[in-house]
């Protein structure tokens, strides 16, 4: 048997080189936002088109996510947790040889493949590492706060390396990263063996999810561009609606189905992965249009604007390091939910009442604070629901669920609130605004339909997601509450 200290320093290595990706994806996505505005100067994007270094990324990300999580259930999770960390890792030595803007998207796309096949099993070995409430919260809470520092130590970086040695070297960073956790997750992470390729994995779904994301995304993202007409538009969204129906019927029907419809009778799984989608569209959104009204309003510069992001991964991570597990064993997950995105709300209503000739101190470091407070509580928070309300048979396929709402999440959310920024902004020029009233404009509004996802998400958690039923045993926690509540509606 092995000793529980023995245990517990593999359990913790374990989790450390799982949490590694999951830095090296937020530490890649912070960096590649304050470099945006110079690599669309360097590679001759237009605004609309400068989504799709991030769009391509997440696209490939969101779109393969369930075919990676069920992978992970056929070959086994280490295999595919370790094959997608090697491919994220030469993407990114891809991304910063790239010399065009075709280059540069194509890598982003095997960046997202890679970051697919990895993440799509990274709750469910959490889950598994760590299966009572406490410890899982905490794993949680340290999952969340690896993602705050990834995020801060990519702000501040992207700034630092863009300016001193040019934006493809905010990919190179990936590389010793991704290096050391690939020769460790060899050598700690245990072999865990699938039930096998003969059970099938559906690929045709998989080719109809991702096709459908991709052409639904740049459907929403063309709006603002002159390249279509709305007939092709909207011929180009009936299609992308039509393929994502076909890859419902085929999991309604299909003998070994990429994605059980049967997960979809828990309630709470249902309800907390609709308030993920909301809550990331909401976030990754802002995230992108927030560093372009840092630079394209307020005139920061790519070092500034790192520093400016700085306050809110601060608290996010302050808070789910030290405070959301205790704030969730004792209340519960969704109260704590429905506090974070009352915060997160109100941060972004506030953001969107920043002027053109804003104080960075007055104007945006406080709605940084308080979107982060908000964050810290809602993230860990929304995860832990959406993955309690799984079987235990079913955590792989939670999982790579529960990363799809997230990707899908924020894809969806970038291009709709990157398209209504830019529409908005193009109408007020065209009426004689100045350029920089009407950026901000168009920014403004765009954080009011973010603040709007978040409330949508704040009824979902409300009025689907339930309290606990059933009584936590003396001694344990809440959390444990919430977990056998939503197992019972397996």
């Amino acid at each position: 048997m092995t000793p529980p200290t023995a245990l517990g320093r593999s359990r913790g290595l374990a989790l450390s080189i799982l949490c590694a990706m999951q830095l090296m994806i937020i530490l890649d996505g912070t960096i590649v936002t304050v470099a945006l505005p110079t690599i669309q100067s360097g590679l001759g994007f237009s605004q609309s088109g400068l989504s799709w270094v991030v769009n391509s990324y997440l696209i490939a990300f969101a779109g393969l996510l369930l075919l990676s999580g069920r992978l992970g259930d056929l070959i086994g999770t280490k295999k595919v947790f370790l094959s997608g960390l090697t491919i994220f890792t030469v993407a990114s030595l891809l991304c910063g040889l790239a010399n065009t803007s075709e280059l540069l998207i194509a890598g982003r796309f095997l960046q997202g493949v890679g970051a697919a096949l990895a993440s799509a099993v990274v709750l469910g070995m959490i889950v598994g590492l760590y299966p009572e409430p406490g410890d899982q919260a905490k794993a949680m809470g340290i999952y969340s706060f690896v993602s705050a520092g990834g995020a801060s130590v990519g702000l501040i970086a992207g700034g630092v390396i863009t300016d001193a040695l040019g934006w493809h070297w905010v990919f190179l960073i990936n590389l010793p990263i991704g290096v050391v956790a690939l020769v460790l997750g060899l050598r700690e992470l245990a072999a865990q063996p699938g039930i096998g390729l003969g059970a099938g994995a559906d690929a045709i779904g998989a080719v109809l999810v991702t096709v459908g994301l991709s052409l639904g995304v740049f459907t929403i993202s063309q709006i603002s561009e002159n390249r279509f007409s709305g007939g092709e538009l909207a011929l180009y969204g009936a299609v992308a609606v039509a393929l994502l129906g076909a890859f419902v019927w085929r999991q309604a029907t299909a003998g070994r189905p990429l994605l059980a419809l049967r997960i979809f009778r828990s309630r709470e799984i249902v309800g907390a992965n609709l308030a993920v989608v909301l809550v990331f569209a909401a976030g990754f959104g802002f995230q992108f249009l927030n560093a372009l009204y840092l630079q394209r309003v307020l005139g920061f510069d790519s070092m500034q604007t790192g520093l400016a992001f700085l306050p809110a991964p601060v608290v996010i991570g302050t808070m789910s390091l030290f405070f959301t597990a205790k704030l969730t064993g004792r209340f519960g997950t969704r109260r704590v939910l429905l506090t974070g995105l009352l915060f997160l709300g109100g941060g972004l209503l506030l953001l969107s009442r920043a002027p053109v000739d804003g104080d960075y101190w007055v104007d945006v470091a406080p709605t940084l604070v308080i979107q982060g407070f908000g964050m810290g509580l809602t993230v860990p928070s929304v995860i832990m629901r959406a993955m309690s309300g799984a079987a235990p048979e079913d955590a792989g396929l939670a999982s790579g669920l529960n990363n799809t709402a997230q990707q899908a999440g924020a894809a969806v959310g970038l291009a709709v609130l990157a398209t209504l920024a830019t529409s908005h902004s193009n109408t007020l020029l065209h009426q004689g605004r100045p350029q920089v009233e009407a950026l901000r404009d168009g920014y403004s509004l765009a954080f009011v339909f973010a603040a709007g996802f978040v409330f949508l998400a704040w009824c979902v958690t409300f009025f689907v997601l339930r309290d606990p039923k059933e009584a936590a045993p003396a001694g344990a926690p809440a959390a444990a509450a919430d977990t056998a509540t939503a197992n019972a509606h397996i």
